[in-house]
């Protein structure tokens, strides 16, 4: 999607999209393809599939201790 497709509808920038999606280009997770006068961007599936995995591995122990939170607040 281009920086105008992605803000339509937003109160979001097109300077503030740039941003963030600089910040994932950085991290690998999107590229953009220049076409025109305009860039593209698309996400890096795989580079997605790999960091929800890492999140889920590294989250796993706190899924006990929060439910036991949760519980107890409730």
């Amino acid at each position: 999607m281009s920086i105008a497709q992605l803000t339509a509808g937003t109160h979001i920038t097109r300077q503030a999209i740039t941003k963030h999606l600089q910040v994932l280009a950085d991290a690998g997770l999107v590229h953009d393809i220049k076409i025109g006068r305009e860039r593209r961007w698309q996400f890096e599936p795989a580079r997605f599939a790999a960091a929800r995995q890492h999140l889920e591995t590294i989250g796993r122990p706190w899924n006990a201790p929060l439910e036991r939170w949760k519980q107890l607040v409730a």
